[in-house]
């Protein structure tokens, strides 16, 4: 937006410069050429009051002392012509003979009492000639004519030097325009550059950033206000919604252990189809309890964000988590192997493990008697960036495509049937929002023998 602001700026800059600079040079070249004309022209009239009273005797030599004496001050060209058209005196090199001008147009003018002048090209000088010719009269009778030439070179050469003059003065300017310019983006461009820097923050989940509003033209500080002010409003939106969901689901937390402390000591006391009542009961009861535990969890993860990432090496968390499941992968008959080594990752290891047990925990949920759930760490590089990989892989079913599109999304499950080992819906969503404040990623791929390979990259 800078360079096409101050592209716009120098454009206008530019066409105002032409604008006012080629008429002027047009207008002090055409000036320069009328003085010129004019100059010849007086000094014609003056030639030929001059020579009048001599054209009756022109052996005597002085027309062309006149002439000569006339081309060394001005460096002009002069001619006497006499009223037949002959020339009696010329400041050119003569020529073997008579020469006669009475068929030049400009002199057979000034021959009938006109003035004539005009302009041009010499092929013999290279150059353009500017000339005028006026009659020498004795009374009402034309007696002959003085033509006076004078080359344009220095005319032009004036021209030329005030033409570079403009020029330079014109690149002056745009340059000045450049350094005006440059400043000019920079206030208009840079608040608008926080603006859209703070925007992009809030939408990555910093509800606390804001704009500069102290800074830049009126109508950006007031847009800047603006934006401020409904980033507030939406920060006390959101944290009420987020404060709601923590509320609710620490309150229900309680009642829910109670009830099903109350179905636990009713369930020893019944038997027969009540007592499936009861277990039914209390199934959901944990279900419930589950998914409250997992509203918690997000809204937790969504507030505010934990210790700082360091830079860690995540083999250790992986086998204590390892350790963790081990009695209840032992129970049902799965087996959890690590692969890769160590690796370093930067991360916190909280955030980790709390991601390490929602896969663990779904892969468990699928993964058949007898098979292997396998942790393996890695590498893979996206764009710029290096990520260490963390996979959890088991042998289950798999999932479709669709499925492993919405399984971060809230409240998803694959199937309406889960074991104790979770069912609420938001395991993944905790894990994609963990994985996000830490500058991961977390996703779902097929796994080589059909089962399903969850994933979590993290930076290295």
């Amino acid at each position: 937006m800078k360079l096409r602001l101050l592209g716009a700026f120098l454009a206008i800059t530019l066409f105002v410069l032409l604008a006012l600079e080629v008429p002027l040079a047009v207008n002090y070249r055409d000036r320069q050429l009328a003085e010129l004309k004019n100059g010849l022209e007086r000094d014609a009239f003056v030639l030929s009051s001059y020579v009048q009273s001599r054209l009756d005797d022109p052996n005597t030599g002085e027309l062309s002392t006149i002439a000569f004496n006339y081309s060394r001050e001005t460096e002009g060209r002069v001619v006497i012509i006499a009223a037949n058209g002959d020339v009696l005196a010329d400041t050119d090199p003569l020529r073997d003979g008579i020469r006669n001008f009475a068929t030049r147009p400009e002199v057979a003018a000034a021959l009938e009492q006109k003035v004539a002048s005009g302009s041009r090209y010499s092929q013999s000088l290279k150059t353009t000639l500017v000339y005028v010719a006026v009659p020498v009269s004795q009374g009402n009778k034309v007696v002959g004519a003085v033509r006076l030439s004078y080359s344009t070179a220095q005319v032009d050469a004036r021209v030329h030097q005030y033409w570079l003059l403009l020029g330079l003065a014109g690149v002056f300017t745009l340059l000045v325009a450049s350094v005006i310019g440059v400043l000019l983006a920079r206030w208009v461009t840079r608040p608008l550059g926080d603006l859209n820097d703070v925007a992009r923050e809030i939408g990555d989940g910093d509800l606390d950033a804001r704009a500069d509003a102290k800074h830049g033209p009126p109508e950006v500080r007031a847009l800047a206000t603006s934006f401020n002010s409904t980033a507030g409003r939406l920060e006390k939106l959101l944290v009420a919604q987020e404060q709601f969901v923590a509320d609710a689901s620490h309150q229900l937390r309680t009642p829910l252990t109670a009830l099903r402390l109350r179905l636990e000591m009713i369930e020893s006391e019944v038997d027969g189809s009540a007592l499936e009542d009861i277990e039914a009961a209390h199934s959901e009861v944990l279900r419930m309890s589950r998914l409250v535990d997992g509203l918690l969890a997000l809204a937790r993860a969504e507030r505010a964000p934990g210790a700082p990432p360091v830079r860690i090496d995540i083999s250790h968390v992986i086998a204590e988590r390892r350790t963790t499941w081990e009695p209840i992968a032992h129970d049902r008959a799965v087996e959890i192997l690590i692969t890769g080594g160590s690796a370093l990752a930067t991360v916190n290891p909280d955030t980790l493990s709390q991601i390490l047990d929602n896969y663990i925990a779904n892969a468990l949920e699928l993964a058949p008697p007898g098979s292997t759930l396998t942790i393996r760490t890695g590498t893979e590089v996206h764009g710029t960036n290096t990520f260490t990989t963390v996979h959890v892989i088991d042998q289950g079913p798999g999932m479709t495509e669709e499925q492993r599109e919405h399984a971060f999304d809230r409240f998803w499950r694959a199937s309406a049937t889960r074991s104790e080992l979770g069912g609420s819906g938001l395991g993944l969503s905790i894990v994609q929002k963990l994985a996000e404040a830490d500058g991961g990623r977390a996703t779902l791929r097929v796994a080589p023998g059909g089962g399903v390979d969850a994933v979590v990259l993290l930076p290295v």
